[in-house]
């Protein structure tokens, strides 16, 4: 057994012979850059990119990161969004307003999606949804 690192590839051919769902992903943590007020002078445009994003198929999910009491936020935010590339990522979350501006840095890390699962309840005869 190696100490060290493994390549990525043999971790994705590994879930796929396997049967998982090895779906490509990148996780995006989003924060800060020190002033809030920018943050939240950015806040309009920023969820007008991300409902964009969602309208295009590239968001995954999205939204704020609380600190680790839950009490409170300070900036920080998780995206996890589709793309061709990290180099893709990078152009995508690049563009974003709240990162355009300068009013919030981001790091980007590939992630393979394997275990987990999704319920959808839709009402019809009133329209209402529930994600379980």
């Amino acid at each position: 057994m190696s100490n060290g690192n493994i390549e990525s590839h043999k971790i994705v051919e590994l879930c796929e012979s396997k049967g998982f769902l090895a779906k490509q992903l990148f996780v995006v943590k989003t924060y800060s850059a020190g002033n809030l007020d920018e943050v939240l002078a950015n806040v309009e445009e920023h969820l007008k990119f991300q409902v964009e994003l969602e309208r295009k198929g590239i968001m995954f999910a999205a939204g704020p990161l609380f600190t680790e009491d839950g009490k409170e936020w300070d900036g920080e935010g998780l995206v996890i969004i589709r793309a061709e590339s990290l180099e893709g990522a990078d152009q995508i979350m690049a563009s974003d307003p709240m990162h355009s501006s300068g009013a919030r840095r981001y790091q980007i890390r590939p992630w393979l999606l394997n275990e987990g699962c999704m319920t959808v309840r839709i009402s019809y005869s009133d329209g209402k949804r529930e994600i379980i």
